[in-house]
């Protein structure tokens, strides 16, 4: 489960995706079943948001990434 950790900044379930968080290409352009069965197993690398390149931390109970723009998620 992602919950989004700073407050203002917009769940994942709040604004439509514009990008894949795994790859950083676009949404909308389809072909990204190999990020979606990664992302079971994976952090997110970009934010859905700005596509910018967040970063992450894997810890033993689970994971954080922060964008600048949009804050920390956490898994």
């Amino acid at each position: 489960m992602t919950e989004c950790v700073e407050p203002g900044a917009p769940a994942a379930t709040d604004v439509a995706a514009r990008w894949c968080d795994r790859c950083g290409e676009a949404s909308a352009t389809g072909g990204h079943d190999a990020c979606t069965a990664a992302r079971a197993w994976e952090p997110p690398r970009y934010c859905a948001h700005c596509r910018r390149r967040m970063k992450v931390q894997v810890l033993p109970s689970g994971w954080s990434a922060v964008c600048v723009e949009h804050g920390e998620m956490r898994g």
